[in-house]
């Protein structure tokens, strides 16, 4: 494979003017210059399913007649001068973890089939009073783990049908960067917003843990579980963090930290930021395609004005292995009598994950944890360094799907290698494209990068990758659909 810099990918620019792949901000500004409504985008985004969704399968369930009830609210607003903000009367996806009032929340699961939610999300809530508009569920995978089981399927890859789609905020990956929603709630355990956000060449937010409730959302693993946007923009991602972020009454654990403003006006001044490298986590067993658009972003950012600096983040290889430790014993806590109930319905994967957490003892758990605390303050040690660390999201493009069906020990590390340690250490990171290879079959595929910042450092990485996106387009290239 050779990373594609100068591509003439002619239909993907063309697409960038077609509504469907339209950022937020600008449909938000279409709206209000009243050149297009509410209702009319929310038509068109349910046309536009009608018509891909049936290949590309990202939706569990739509919701066609409330979604268009809410936008003729929003249209209602906007004509009698309240509009609610940039995100009154945008379509966006729910991964199907968020509970919504009338909805099912099946998360993927056999054993949860037709079950439906009494109360919703604080964060949909939050979509929903900020005058957002919800189009639906998209797929995730089996209990929010790693594999799409029966009765349900894993979405396809906008960009090849036949590469891996990412884990489990699949949905909501396949979607945005399909065109069949303007931004989608994801979530990250392990590295489910920053896989899927690499594979599917969209910007996927992880905050902080804490800086989003978890209330109503289906649980794997509660430490580790990070509640965030998947768009096509770091300015959107941060739009809809600004909107969802803040303390809970529901959730204790959301932290009671003053949001502060997201949302991005004039681009950010690169002058005096410093932006963090470890070579050995940036240019030791990653793909040729992966170093190249690391450097070439490098570059990039530091022709902004930024200065590139050396780091050394702490080795991940035993907290890698620990998250899968930590993962089970949580996963097994939050599944509890109902696996012992419903055991036979579980695919192999959670299964086996489950019952390696029963069987963990109290002393071995209490080790993990120990070792996940050191790892984590020496984490934050190293990132507090810089404003922004500089990685890459995966060792490699997202692979054929029949490797990562069977996943042998080198790509089993290259796919947790850049995720894992900031779910332990839960620190905030954005993924997005920084470049495009071409596959063997000749096709052009989005090439996935991830700034990592300090803890409730989320300003500082929506800006240094918005500068970054001002000038480079490849967040602005869209599947030929």
């Amino acid at each position: 494979m050779s990373t594609d810099t100068a591509s003439t990918d002619t239909a993907s620019r063309d697409n960038t003017e077609q509504l469907h792949y339209k950022e937020i901000y600008e449909l938000s500004d279409l709206l209000s210059s009243g050149e297009l409504s509410s209702q009319e985008v929310t038509r068109a985004m349910l046309e536009r399913i009608d018509a891909v969704d049936a290949t590309i399968g990202s939706y569990a369930c739509l919701a066609a007649e409330e979604a268009m009830a809410a936008a003729r609210r929003s249209d209602e607003r906007r004509a009698a001068g309240r509009s609610l903000g940039r995100l009154d009367g945008v379509p966006l996806a729910v991964k199907d973890i968020y509970d919504k009032a009338g909805w099912p929340t099946e998360a993927g699961m056999a054993s949860r089939k037709g079950i439906v939610a009494a109360t919703s999300a604080t964060v949909v809530e939050r979509l929903e009073g900020a005058g957002a508009v919800i189009l639906g569920k998209v797929h995730t995978t089996e209990g929010v783990y790693t594999e799409h089981t029966h009765p349900f399927r894993a979405p396809l890859n906008p960009w090849d049908a036949h590469r891996w789609v990412g884990v489990s905020s699949s949905g909501s990956g396949a979607s945005t960067a399909a065109g069949l929603c303007f931004g989608a709630l994801g979530s990250d355990t392990g590295g489910s917003i920053r896989m899927p956000s690499a594979a599917n060449g969209v910007t996927g937010l992880k905050p902080t843990w804490g800086r989003v409730s978890r209330a109503g959302v289906f649980e794997l693993a509660a430490t580790l579980d990070h509640v965030g946007p998947m768009c096509r923009s770091a300015r959107d991602a941060g739009l809809v963090l600004e909107t969802i972020a803040g303390a809970d009454d529901r959730d204790p654990t959301a932290s009671l930290l003053p949001v502060p403003s997201l949302s991005v006006g004039e681009p950010r001044s690169m002058r005096g930021v410093r932006i963090g490298v470890d070579p050995q986590w940036s240019y030791s067993a990653v793909s040729e395609d992966i170093e190249k658009t690391h450097r070439a972003a490098e570059a990039q950012l530091s022709s902004l004005g930024a200065e590139i600096v050396e780091v050394a983040l702490p080795d991940p290889t035993q907290a890698i292995e620990d998250w899968f430790g930590v993962c089970a014993a949580q996963t097994a806590r939050a599944h509890g009598e109902d696996f012992l109930a419903h055991r036979n319905t579980y695919g192999p994967a959670l299964r086996e994950l489950i019952e390696r957490g029963r069987q963990l003892s109290a002393i071995d758990y209490d080790e993990l944890l120990l070792r996940r605390w050191n790892f984590k303050g020496r984490m934050e040690a190293a990132v507090s360094t810089v404003d922004a660390v500089l990685i890459p999201a995966l060792s490699f493009i997202a692979p054929p799907v029949e490797k990562m069906m069977r996943m042998d020990e080198e790509t089993t590390a290259g796919v947790h290698r850049f995720t894992v340690p900031f779910t332990l250490s839960q620190l905030p990171t954005i993924t997005f494209p920084g470049g495009f290879a071409t596959t063997d079959s000749g096709r052009p595929f989005p090439v996935g990068l991830q700034m990592v910042g300090p803890a409730f450092g989320e300003p500082a990485l929506v800006g240094i990758v918005d500068a970054f996106q001002r000038v480079t387009e490849w967040n602005k290239r869209h599947p030929d659909l």
